[in-house]
């Protein structure tokens, strides 16, 4: 009997004109497939966060990383009732992006109950493009990393643009990379924005080999400095993709923040987009 998934996958295959192999959840050396990063289905978790978790995995995601949302971290559900609801779809709950504010112990808690690996602080807790910023930041993540390893959860960092700005000819981003400990403030790096700020990814696997355990892949239109479809901007993911050991990626979780359509025709889309690699 078909499935559903059959199905969409079926449809993907009719609209690429392309032929897809059955696979799409699997990307050669991240553990367990590909992943998606929940904002990319950000209103849809918001309006029926259980059916949307439906829906993901019905396409082949096996690893979830949330988003901080209004509904708090787990979109309106426990820490616990996240973790079932994911167990129950053959998906594993492996991340989540936070705040490191004023509430942090809390959101450690909750990590520990639902399960997930991964902290990953989300935005610069403190904002100011100065090499004295970025070295405070950095202590700041060691301890956050040294309370949450005590916990038994892996804290962590993702990028934007800004990161890549220059202050007394240091690259912002650079300065906290040589300040945070590599045992303690495991990077998240977001190839799309690294290429929208000039920089190539490949440069950073080499300097700071080892030191990236999470990607967002994610590919960007150059033009408007937004995301799009695989294949459609700038990133070399098939580059990316061949260089895996060198960043030491453990996780990669595809992230879509603008669409041609709906969220989940753009993912089918990245699905067999990373098919035919």
């Amino acid at each position: 009997m078909a499935t559903r998934r059959d199905f969409l996958i079926q449809s993907a295959i009719f609209s690429a004109g392309t032929v897809l192999l059955p696979s799409c959840a699997l990307a050669p050396g991240a553990k367990g497939g590909l992943g998606v990063q929940l904002y990319t289905f950000r209103d849809e978790m918001a309006k029926d966060a259980i059916g949307t978790l439906k829906k993901i995995a019905e396409i082949g995601i096996k690893k979830i990383e949330t988003a901080r949302s209004g509904k708090g971290h787990y979109y309106g559900l426990s820490p616990k009732e996240m973790k079932t609801v994911c167990t129950d779809l053959g998906m594993s709950l492996v991340s989540g992006h936070v705040h490191l504010d004023k509430n942090f112990d809390k959101t450690v808690e909750e990590a520990v109950e639902s399960g997930q690996e991964y902290l990953i602080c989300s935005t610069m807790p403190t904002r100011g493009q100065t090499v004295d910023n970025y070295k405070s930041v950095a202590e700041a993540f060691n301890k956050a990393g040294e309370k949450c390893e005590k916990m038994g959860i892996h804290f962590g960092y993702h990028n934007h643009e800004y990161e890549y700005e220059s202050d007394n000819g240091q690259i912002l981003y650079d300065v906290l990379m040589d300040n945070t400990q590599p045992d303690l403030v495991h990077m998240e790096l977001d190839l799309g924005w690294v290429i929208v700020a000039g920089k190539d990814p490949i440069d950073y696997f080499k300097k700071y080999e080892g030191r990236f355990p999470l990607w967002h892949l994610k590919d960007m239109d150059m033009a408007h400095k937004e995301s799009t479809e695989f294949g459609k901007g700038g990133l070399d993911i098939p580059l990316m993709m061949a260089n895996q050991k060198l960043s030491g990626v453990k996780h990669i979780f595809i992230e879509q923040e603008e669409y041609a359509g709906a969220p989940i025709d753009s993912m089918i889309h990245n699905l067999a987009f990373m098919d035919k690699l």
